[in-house]
């Protein structure tokens, strides 16, 4: 179950670069707070991928419950009743307002997965 995929990590490591950008340089309404929000599913999906061989559909769905999670988190203030409030690293990572379009931009990141592995599952399987 656990093996290390290299052409996954690098990928995860060059979304993760993209994401990183996006947080210190944009300041919009768009890309910064749902744009981020559909990439960050496809980065999680990839990190895990390098460390995890699991089929493709049940990592996705796995990755969107995550997302999902951490919305809820921040809908019942989690983080606040954690006292955890004070740690930036906790702050940035579960976020501190709950908006639903997020859920909509973790559910559109999802599907993107899904195309994506499935488009590139069709492609490995003409070539074979």
């Amino acid at each position: 179950m656990f093996h290390f995929n290299k052409k996954h990590f690098f990928c995860s490591v060059f979304v993760f670069l993209v994401l990183v950008f996006i947080a210190l340089f944009m300041n919009d309404n768009f890309v910064r707070p749902f744009l981020g929000d559909v990439i960050v599913v496809g980065w999680l999906y990839l990190f895990l991928k390098s460390f995890i061989a699991i089929n493709r559909t049940k990592l996705a769905h796995f990755v969107l419950l995550i997302a999902y999670a951490v919305e809820a988190s921040q809908y019942f203030s989690l983080v606040s009743i954690l006292g955890l409030q004070h740690i930036d690293a906790v702050r940035i990572i579960f976020g501190a307002t709950f908006d639903w379009l997020d859920l909509l931009a973790y559910t559109i990141g999802w599907g993107c997965v899904l195309l994506i592995e499935r488009s590139m599952s069709l492609v490995t399987s003409r070539e074979a």
